[in-house]
């Protein structure tokens, strides 16, 4: 499977918000950096499947559009709109925000994330 694919995948999958699902796209090693509206956090391994997790207890569904993709050797630009429904009302898709991130590949596996992201 090639960078692009490994990538497309993980945002096609539950990924976001199932912590067993996220484990499979992961290198053990992976770093994201990434700048938010709320500032700067970098996550590793751990803090991502957290989030992951937590995610899950307020969003029955997520899904990401992906606007545009570009690769060049493993490394992979994803700009992308993710949507979600939540528990109190999941019959309602609601924007929960835009990003943009470059991924780097490892052993097929997510390794290092540079991402942004701005609240809807």
């Amino acid at each position: 499977m090639s960078a692009k694919e490994i990538v497309q995948q993980f945002y096609k999958s539950d990924a976001l918000i199932d912590s067993e699902v996220i484990k499979d796209f992961l290198h053990p090693e992976v770093i994201v950096e990434w700048n938010s509206s709320k500032g700067f956090v970098e996550l590793n391994y751990d803090s991502l499947v957290n989030l992951s997790a937590e995610l899950s207890k307020a969003y029955v569904r997520s899904k990401v559009r992906i606007s545009h993709i570009l690769s060049e050797n493993d490394l992979i630009s994803v700009r992308y709109s993710h949507f979600v429904k939540t528990i109190e009302n999941p019959r309602e898709e609601m924007l929960l925000a835009h990003f943009i991130v470059i991924w780097q590949i490892k052993d097929n596996k997510l390794f290092r994330g540079y991402q942004m992201s701005q609240l809807s």
